[in-house]
């Protein structure tokens, strides 16, 4: 058979037009794949820059609650509450965490309370309230970690107690998810849902987030002993099967982008709700190149956020939420 003077197979024929390479997309972002992060402050009224991420404020609670009704109006599902803390609610026994009235709980009821319908979300760590910075207890040096499993419990019982869907422990200690929902299931918690953060590694894109909850300066030493090194794949998978086996409903891989590997690893091996962050750094990376004319923001935005997708993220929180929420609803 003479072969045809011409290319038997045209790949390009599908990306001709927008219709037909709308026709033809393998990958979509919608609203649904969105958890917006938040930062709660102390006081009323505020909406506080963070001056390493441009776009991004903390909010008292009063400015959280319209930020959830916010995310409800745009279709978000989902939001997360992280506290930024004074240097007085920080202590060594780090009790503040499971205070009824800490901020983060405090916010959660103020949400409930506004009858807003969003899925709320939060973090499950020490280093918000730890004089040290760290996720766990330290001890001459060493994080304690089933000492800290045991305050991590009292932290997640406190918020679902105050009314959170998804509890996030971010930690990384040893057992903390069985421990968790033991105590979960024990007092009456049943219906509240553990999204590990199963994969997170010991990144250096984490800085502008520590800047947000007030944790830059307190943090002493780092935290390679409990976070995974981003050198090991095979470990964060056996992180995943562990919490899962232990309980935990989703996973997380952490952070977003530089990790796609094992997002697509975690997807394909344990084919369970699997998520990523797009942590701080990254956001503040591609806001620093757009407001330098360097790259187009929104554009990046949306390709960053459609690679979380194609690698098998069944969800991403972002600090983009609103905007690429705003951009779909338009």
């Amino acid at each position: 058979m003479t072969r045809p003077p011409y290319p038997a197979t045209r790949l390009r024929r599908t990306r001709a037009t927008p219709a037909l390479r709308n026709l033809v997309r393998e990958t979509e972002v919608s609203v649904n794949d969105l958890i917006w992060p938040l930062f709660v402050r102390q006081g009323e009224g505020i909406e506080e820059p963070v001056a390493s991420m441009p776009g991004v404020v903390r909010r008292s609670v009063d400015k959280i609650v319209a930020a959830a009704r916010e995310a409800a109006d745009l279709g978000i599902p989902a939001i997360c509450i992280f506290p930024y803390t004074e240097q007085a609610d920080r202590t060594e026994d780090c009790a503040e965490a499971w205070s009824p009235d800490n901020l983060s709980n405090r916010a959660i009821r103020a949400i409930r309370d506004a009858g807003i319908e969003v899925a709320i979300m939060t973090d499950i760590a020490l280093d918000p309230y730890n004089i040290n910075g760290h996720d766990g207890y330290v001890r001459d040096g060493e994080i304690l970690n089933d000492e800290t499993v045991a305050a991590l419990v009292r932290m997640g019982l406190a918020q679902a107690e105050a009314g959170a869907d998804i509890l996030g422990p971010s930690d990384m200690m040893d057992g903390r998810i069985g421990a968790l929902r033991a105590a979960l299931e024990a007092e009456g918690h049943t219906k509240v849902t553990i999204m590990s953060y199963a994969a997170k590694y010991a990144s250096a894109f984490y800085g502008p987030f520590r800047d947000a909850v007030g944790a830059s300066g307190a943090l002493t030493g780092d935290k390679k002993t409990y976070q995974i090194d981003p050198g090991n794949r095979a470990e964060g998978l056996a992180c995943a099967a562990r919490d899962l086996s232990e309980g935990a409903d989703m996973v997380m891989v952490k952070p977003g982008l530089p990790y796609l590997d094992m997002v697509r690893a975690v997807k394909d091996r344990f084919d369970v709700p699997t998520f990523a962050y797009q942590v701080s750094g990254e956001y503040a990376m591609i806001e620093a190149a757009a407001a330098h004319g360097w790259i187009d923001g929104d554009k990046v935005m949306l390709e960053t956020l459609q690679s979380f997708r194609r690698a098998g993220c069944d969800g991403v929180l972002t600090y983009f939420a609103p905007r690429l929420a705003r951009a779909i609803n338009a």
